[in-house]
């Protein structure tokens, strides 16, 4: 029985060993990935054309003219393919970019209700979840064929050229862009890439939408919200966005007047942040400081955040799914240039987190506050969000570094000198570093990047960097732009809106007794007892 066992065994190692070496003959393991991927795996036809001309023996002239035929159509096959797969490979990255963003909407509702107080914890949630939907419906209806509708062809997402219609006008003899008309319901565009770049779009404009929730937390009329989202959406936040993004009048400063290259923004610091950040602003100021934030002699009260350690992980989120946010906005996954923007990306939050602490520590305070700790890092991340792809890394630290400051004072400005109510600190992270974000372009731009972009010849370059004052100048225009269209904008909405919904803010018992329930019909926090001022959860 035992000299049965030991053939079986002998047996089966002699099997295992040659199949062994007829599986190395046709593909030889490659631990570090180096030689995987070959012409064998782009097209099973390709391959075999190849393999049967190297081995034909037919030199005729007939045979080898029948053999340069297939030859081209078998280069043309693994062109196809080679382009199929950079396409394919850009898309992916795309997506995979935008899906980051996303996951920004979950450190957005983290930071404001960590930021704001117990008793509005559903509200305050809700607005972070329903702004998505609103937003993105508006976006789907007409946001997108406003903002994008005439851009031109989509070159590193398949070449496709069905949103081509702009409206213009004609001034100083030049066209001026002013919004896009071609993809309202996205109808006539079915095309996997316009598809998947509405999707990295649309995240987006709900990063833009969402801002103005923090700055007007904790007493703004849940209707009137949710009808903003879908006019923030649908309107306001494409058409700007259409004159920067959208081959609009901004972008073409540069080939118009020669202003560099425009007004440019990589990855959002005017189009999203300071878009959100006035819009914050706008609606603060009018919608008016919550109960018990002023004395009667303009001095300021505080009212702490609830919960620290939420706002604190909502701040990280952020700062996680904003490598998706700049490095995706390459649009290609082919271009490395995206390894700089992350880099600049994490350094330009380091410094900014930095800055503020130190700052709020030993110059405008005495201890190193946690929240703008939070907001620092944001105000850098802001900062460099319209830099990113055209700074060099020391020029990234050092936006990074200015934004920190410029939060805490910005902050302590709106809070003490404007008397605007900010629970989070939305207008200075967002506002005031979002104009720091695209005036830092116009200075810090180092040349070596972006030849070709808004249709000017050479690289991005800034003023530090021989560019003379024409990009800066740029910048310039298109924060100006953003600040009186989106400021009226705004006022007009928050107008009408007062009109259509009886007010843009809760009576003053259902702010006291706190939103959740009388807004929401639910509490956030079930089983807590509360304080008689509803401020501070105590357990039973």
């Amino acid at each position: 029985m035992i000299t049965k066992i030991k053939i079986f065994l002998f047996a089966l190692m002699l099997s295992l060993t040659a199949f062994n070496a007829t599986a190395q003959t046709t593909r030889v393991p490659d631990p570090n990935g180096s030689a995987t991927g070959n012409f064998t795996d782009i097209d099973t036809t390709a391959p075999k054309v190849v393999d049967s001309l190297s081995k034909s023996k037919d030199t005729t002239v007939a045979a080898l003219n029948n053999s340069v035929n297939k030859l081209a159509t078998a280069v043309t096959t693994v062109a196809n393919a080679d382009g199929h797969n950079k396409i394919a490979i850009n898309l992916v990255w795309l997506l995979i970019t935008g899906f980051l963003v996303f996951f920004m909407q979950a450190g957005f509702a983290l930071v404001e209700t960590g930021l704001t107080r117990a008793k509005n914890v559903a509200h305050t949630m809700a607005m972070n979840l329903f702004v998505y939907p609103a937003g993105a419906l508006g976006f789907f209806i007409c946001g997108f064929a406003i903002m994008f509708g005439g851009v031109g062809p989509l070159s590193t997402l398949g070449g496709f050229d069905g949103l081509n219609q702009e409206v213009s006008i004609t001034l100083f003899h030049h066209s001026f862009g002013l919004f896009g008309t071609k993809g309202f319901f996205m109808n006539g565009i079915y095309d996997v890439g316009v598809l998947g770049f509405f999707v990295f779009q649309a995240v987006f404009m709900d990063a833009a939408a969402t801002i103005p929730t923090g700055a007007m937390a904790e007493r703004w009329k849940f209707v009137s919200f949710a009808i903003s989202g879908v006019i923030i959406g649908g309107l306001i936040y494409p058409i700007y966005g259409n004159w920067v993004w959208g081959g609009g009048w901004l972008a073409q400063l540069g080939s118009n007047f020669g202003l560099g290259h425009g007004h440019v923004d990589f990855a959002g610091s005017s189009v999203v942040h300071l878009t959100g950040g006035v819009l914050a602003f706008v609606g603060a100021r009018m919608i008016g400081p919550r109960i018990g934030k002023y004395n009667k002699d303009g001095s300021p009260n505080a009212i702490p955040g609830h919960n620290i350690p939420m706002a604190v992980l909502g701040a990280l989120i952020l700062a996680f799914g904003w490598f998706g946010f700049n490095a995706g906005s390459t649009f290609a996954g082919n271009d490395l240039r995206f390894a700089v923007v992350a880099f600049n990306t994490m350094i330009a939050s380091c410094g900014g987190a930095l800055a503020a602490t130190v700052w709020i520590w030993c110059v405008r305070g005495s201890k190193p506050d946690v929240s703008m700790m939070c907001n620092g890092l944001l105000a850098g991340l802001v900062a460099i969000t319209a830099p990113c792809a055209f700074v060099t890394p020391l020029g990234g630290l050092i936006i990074g570094l200015i934004s920190g400051v410029l939060v805490v004072e910005v902050t302590l400005m709106v809070e003490r000198k404007m008397r605007i109510d900010d629970p989070v600190g939305a207008i200075a992270v967002h506002g005031a570093n979002g104009i720091w974000g695209v005036l830092s372009l116009g200075l810090f731009a180092d040349g070596l990047y972006g030849d070709g972009l808004n249709g000017v010849k050479g690289n991005v370059t800034g003023l530090f960097y021989g560019g003379g004052f024409g990009q800066l100048a740029a910048e310039f225009i298109g924060a100006a732009t953003n600040l009186i269209f989106i400021g009226i904008s705004g006022w007009l909405m928050f107008k009408v809106l007062n009109i259509i919904v009886g007010g843009n803010r809760v009576k003053p018992d259902v702010e006291l007794y706190g939103l959740d329930l009388p807004e929401m019909g639910i509490d956030g926090y079930s089983g807590i007892k509360m304080d008689k001022n509803s401020e501070t959860p105590l357990s039973r």
